[in-house]
């Protein structure tokens, strides 16, 4: 086998256990989000994500990206490793100090004292969090998926059983404060168990680590700025229920498509690393994984967005029904940020994190001019058309910028998205057939009942319309003939033998 070939089989791997974690963690966080939703108020959610505001601020101070370089830099050994790991716990107990002190002043700013004693619970586990086992960033770097697989389901099973049981007795937001604290020190236990690396405090590798790291930082700020600046301006505009349906609708509409994403993302990276050397390798890779974010992603988000009126009410009550029309708008800023998302990976396995930086600036740019007046006239829906309008505006940026980078033409790009493009339209034109046929009262059972009929009806036309148009395309290689192959085996072994992907 070439090593383009090796290395793609490798990230196929990688990815199928990263999206068979994410499936599983999704599954679990969505029980544990609707229980909760079910038995906290929109108020309690929107309290702590005040307080996350603050904790992600500061976290950026910490957010330089070690990893990322352990992970690209073959030849990193235990100097780096440990210095990585030195400067983690430096400065998360320095953050976590910070974040103690800021926690009278911020919930005075607020005008709430519920948040200063959150605060100093969220100040000890940002701390905590610090002395994770380094380690674990080899399960990434050689691309045993299998052990980070197990790794991360650790961690989400940590934060479960914590979090509801303790919803079920206090119904407060003390359950969702507790369960992160608990979850943080459950997931560092784990990190010591799982990996054999016993990391020391060390600076050797300081000025290597820190070359690269600035543009990282930078980076992260943007982010945080895009991901933190609706929250802030809602909780200071709106109040905090107003906060808390923002959350959750930005939760709900993003999670199938970006969630499904971000396994593929993980895996990719190290791939990239592999290829970087090879344009045409690293090109060729790009485009397959491209191919599989859009196979899972554009039909997640139209599907989300054509059922989040049944969705609400059978899901998450009807206290929620505010969301609809934000998770509506959201699904399909969830779609384009998670055809955008992979881009980055490219730049960083190139050595060139300062082109995600010029990006970034011109992303946030755009987004905090039109932010405040959005959330001023509209409130939630503002800051979610403000998300959607950026994200529209900055697609012809990003495929400017990586075409020129892999000497990639436009409609190379672009034709890796027809075909799930055409199959996500034909499902929903289909659910809103299958919708417009029923007459629902107002019972959460009636919702429910015709959800999972919506959503059987949506998987089902996908996979059919996307097979028949695949195979009209002359059944090209790519993710449609790996994703049919699976399908075929599958089949097979329970007894149902057919050729999908055979002349």
């Amino acid at each position: 086998m070439s090593e383009n070939g090796s290395i793609n089989k490798q990230i196929a791997k990688g990815a199928a256990w990263m999206v068979a974690f994410k499936m599983v963690d999704k599954c679990i966080g969505l029980v544990s989000t609707i229980v909760l939703a079910r038995m906290l108020q929109p108020e309690d959610f929107g309290l702590v994500a005040m307080s996350m505001v603050l904790l992600s601020a500061l976290n950026l101070l910490i957010s330089f990206g070690f990893e990322v370089q352990l992970i690209q830099n073959r030849n990193a050994g235990r100097d780096q490793f440990d210095t990585a790991w030195t400067f983690t716990v430096v400065f998360s107990v320095a953050c976590g100090l910070v974040l103690a002190a800021l926690a009278l002043p911020a919930s005075q700013f607020y005008r709430d004292p519920r948040l200063e004693a959150i605060i100093y619970a969220l100040a000890f586990g940002f701390a905590l969090e610090g002395f994770s086992n380094i380690g674990t960033v080899a399960f990434r770097r050689e691309m045993q998926f299998d052990r980070e697989f197990k790794f991360l389901l650790g961690k989400r099973m940590s934060s479960l059983v914590v979090t509801i049981p303790l919803a079920l007795w206090l119904q407060n937001y003390w359950a969702l404060v507790i369960g992160q604290l608990s979850s943080t020190a459950l997931s560092v236990a784990l990190s010591y168990y799982m990996s054999t690396y016993r990391p020391r405090f060390s600076l050797k590798s300081k000025l290597e680590l820190f070359h690269t790291s600035k543009w990282l930082v930078i980076n992260n700020l943007f982010g945080f700025l895009q991901n933190r600046s609706a929250p802030f301006l809602l909780a200071r505009l709106s109040g905090a229920p107003s906060v808390g349906v923002f959350s959750i609708g930005m939760e709900i509409s993003t999670l199938p498509s970006n969630e499904l994403v971000a396994p593929i993302n993980r895996a990719a990276f190290p791939g990239y690393a592999k290829a970087a050397h090879d344009m045409d390798k690293l090109r060729d890779t790009f485009l397959k994984v491209i191919a599989s974010i859009a196979l899972v992603a554009i039909p997640a988000g139209v599907g989300v967005a054509v059922v989040a009126d049944l969705f609400v009410p059978a899901v998450l009550g009807w206290k929620w029904l505010d969301a609809i029309p934000l998770i509506q708008l959201l699904a399909v800023f969830g779609v384009i940020k998670a055809l955008q998302t992979n881009i980055p990976y490219v730049y960083l396995a190139l050595g060139m994190a300062k082109r995600s930086t010029i990006i970034g600036s011109i992303q946030v740019a755009i987004y905090l001019a039109v932010l405040y007046p959005a959330i001023s006239g509209w409130g939630a829906m503002g800051a979610a058309w403000a998300s959607l309008g950026t994200a529209i505006v900055m697609i012809p940026v990003n495929q400017a910028m990586v075409a020129q980078c892999l000497g990639l033409g436009y409609t190379q790009f672009c034709r890796e998205l027809v075909r799930p493009l055409i199959a996500s339209g034909a499902v929903a034109a289909a659910v809103l057939g299958v919708k417009s046929q029923l007459n629902l009262r107002q019972h959460s059972l009636d919702y429910v009942l015709a959800l999972l009929l919506c959503a059987a009806v949506g998987a089902l036309v996908y996979v059919i319309v996307l097979y028949a148009v695949w195979r009209l395309w002359k059944r090209p290689d790519g993710a449609e003939r790996h994703a049919f192959g699976q399908l075929e085996k599958l089949l097979r072994k329970a007894g149902i033998r057919v050729n999908l992907v055979g002349s």
